[in-house]
């Protein structure tokens, strides 16, 4: 992607511009970001998602200022009536359903893969929504049919209710408000408090980024390093401990001895790296891959990644669906284009070294990629 060329989707901006301006500082309003945006789902194929156990769904109702929320599956008939006012039906991850909305996301990629996370879809009947709320992370909201009215604001005072099962604001204090029309977007920097409502039943579309926590990211660094301190069998010594009369007392020797070991793996700036992305592209817990019924992979026609594989690259390795393979030469740059474009011509494919071409072979069993269609 070019960086430097003003893009429609962002107001004419450039990502550069963007990302400079706006990115983690102010919202953006954006008019036709899509021009002659249509839902790229229409109501009864959502419907039918959300009836599926692969799908991760939510029913919210409001009934004057009591809130209702349910987990999917929903069955169509555990839907409320579509003349019913104030429900909204939330599907997470539908990048991962659905082609057209995996191809929607790839649109965001000035932002480095690490950071996208997914495209949720919310229908929502006449004044459906989710209340006041911030979220945690970077939310683009492209209104994809309907009209729908944001409010936001600058919101200080982040306290709950705590009578109600969502995250809804105590004290919603609303700065601005818009309409959005299909083809219509708002970006909102984290912790931006917003509250929309279907203005009639509309459809709005939420691209999502990750921001994991110290905590979240340090423990699973730490168990992925872990696994490969496993073949360190140093052991803890004391030849020197002296008699103690109070034995509860924790040795200073081992507490400097677990420190050792913690600092020798986070010295590992290799493996640190490689921990970080395998973590990175790791598939969500709800993903599965569907593996290949041929045994031999077909290069002739090219090689594309499964919407739902997650790749990414360093210096010094590729990675992909949580697993990580050290990479040089014309197999890394090959690799890396995979991994940057989702796809390899047919004569790029066939540049693969014998060893990569095993490599691809076992990732199409695997179901992580698929040869190019004719």
């Amino acid at each position: 992607m070019d960086v430097n060329t003003p893009l429609p989707l962002l107001g004419g901006l450039t990502a550069q511009q963007f990302m400079r301006r706006h990115w983690q500082k102010k919202p953006l309003l954006i008019r036709q970001a899509m021009p002659g945006m249509r839902p790229l789902l229409d109501r009864q194929a959502l419907f039918a998602l959300a009836a599926s156990d692969n799908v991760e769904s939510r029913l919210v109702v409001r009934q004057g200022e009591r809130w209702r929320m349910r987990q999917g599956p929903f069955a169509r008939r555990a839907l409320p009536p579509l003349a019913q006012p104030d429900w909204t039906l939330l599907l997470q991850g539908m990048d991962l359903h659905h082609d057209g909305l995996h191809d929607l996301l790839q649109a965001f990629r000035f932002v480095p893969d690490a950071r996208l996370d997914d495209l949720m879809v919310s229908y929502a009947s006449d004044g459906g929504g989710v209340g006041p709320h911030f979220d945690s992370y970077d939310v683009f909201l492209l209104q994809a049919e309907g009209r729908r009215r944001w409010r936001i604001g600058r919101q200080k005072d982040l306290s709950l209710r705590d009578d109600v099962p969502l995250k809804i604001l105590a004290h919603f204090e609303p700065e601005q408000e818009f309409v959005l029309e299909p083809g219509d977007m708002l970006y909102l920097p984290p912790r931006y408090a917003h509250d929309g409502d279907a203005q009639g039943a509309c459809m709005t579309y939420s691209i999502g980024f990750r921001a994991p926590s110290k905590g979240e990211i340090a423990r699973e660094l730490l168990l992925r390093l872990a696994d490969d301190a496993d073949d360190d069998a140093t052991l803890y010594r004391d030849r020197d401990q002296p008699a103690v009369a109070d034995s509860a007392r924790l040795p200073e020797g081992l507490e400097a001895f677990a420190k050792n070991a913690l600092h020798a793996l986070l010295q590992d700036g290799e493996a640190l790296r490689r921990s970080l992305g395998e973590w990175a592209t790791e598939p969500k817990p709800n993903v599965w891959f569907d593996a290949a019924d041929d045994d031999a992979p077909d290069l002739s026609t090219g090689i594309r990644l499964d919407r739902r594989t997650r790749m990414q690259y360093d210096a010094q390795h590729v990675f992909i669906n949580g697993e990580s393979f050290r990479a040089g030469g014309r197999d890394a740059r090959l690799m890396q284009q995979l991994a940057q474009t989702r796809q390899l011509t047919a004569a790029d494919a066939q540049r693969l070294s014998a060893d990569a071409a095993e490599l691809v072979a076992a990732w199409q069993q695997s179901g992580w990629l698929h040869a190019q269609a004719l």
